[in-house]
């Protein structure tokens, strides 16, 4: 359609060709995030892993981490006179290791009835199946487990299919909310600003895409709210620069505030006061 702009996983492709022309030494790649352990590595193969006696094997001295003629005590840290270590970090918004999804293991088996569509028009998933004939209480779980993915096709895939489920599923949504709630906490709890960001727009999505079901999510705030707790206020001083993240929805205080006010409006009676008991200082957007 003439006009209309990229979609939510062509909005994370455009982002990822971004960063390679910004960051060229590779830091913000997926390969070096694999080699720091912070997303699950893929197959040797298309067909599978190689067998171990095929591997290359390991040098004696890949773990030797200084010379042994090295004096005792050399590279230790010095803090002064005294042999007190600094109190740790707390690393609430640290991020942690994203564990391999149960959307990665379908979509390697070839169980989900998806392709990528390969036309003039990008940022599309070719269905092999009508969307309207899909079990969702099977399929929508394994797409929101997918949310998490970091590498493409995965994430693509999973992103795209999400709103393509929420846009043509209708009146199945509600039953299947209280399976979506492990793979939407779970996401969250990478503490991965991209994976948060992306959940929230999905978020947003679930509850805008039919009646009752902004009311369905109160009783699972408690599950969900305590990461928004922790990046409700992520907002940078950037003093007179131009924050772009705001232009393409990537600054998580402000997705959280529009995603809590979602919440308050579709939520029922007993949102406001359920929101306000997991982030305190969260004000309403409906009472006066």
């Amino acid at each position: 359609m003439a006009g209309r702009g990229p979609s939510a996983a062509g909005t994370l492709l455009i982002e990822d060709v971004l960063k390679k022309i910004i960051y060229r030494d590779g830091s913000m790649s997926i390969k070096n995030e694999k080699q720091r352990g912070l997303i699950p590595k893929g197959a040797h193969s298309p067909f599978g892993d190689f067998p171990p006696d095929f591997m290359p094997k390991r040098s004696k001295f890949a773990d030797i981490s200084k010379s042994a003629t090295a004096p005792a005590g050399f590279g230790k840290q010095q803090v002064g006179y005294s042999d007190q270590k600094p109190p740790p970090r707390a690393g609430a918004t640290g991020r942690r290791p994203i564990s391999r999804t149960e959307f990665r293991r379908f979509y390697d088996r070839g169980d989900l009835p998806i392709q990528i569509y390969h036309g003039a028009v990008g940022g599309k998933i070719a269905w092999k199946v009508d969307i309207e004939k899909l079990d969702y209480h099977h399929y929508l779980p394994i797409f929101f487990d997918g949310l998490r993915e970091k590498e493409d096709p995965y994430r693509f895939l999973a992103v795209q299919g999400v709103y393509d489920m929420l846009d043509k599923g209708g009146s199945k949504i509600l039953p299947v909310v209280p399976q979506l709630i492990i793979p939407i906490k779970t996401a969250l709890n990478t503490r991965d600003h991209e994976v948060i960001a992306t959940v929230l727009k999905v978020l947003q999505a679930l509850v805008l895409s039919g009646e009752m079901i902004g009311e369905a999510l109160v009783p699972y705030y408690r599950q969900i709210l305590p990461v928004f707790n922790i990046f409700k206020n992520k907002n940078l001083n950037i003093g007179d620069c131009i924050d772009y993240s705001q232009r393409k929805r990537l600054n998580l205080g402000d997705l959280i505030e529009e995603t809590l006010e979602i919440f308050e409006i579709h939520g029922g009676e007993d949102a406001f006061i359920n929101i306000k008991y997991m982030i305190p200082t969260y004000e309403s957007c409906v009472l006066a």
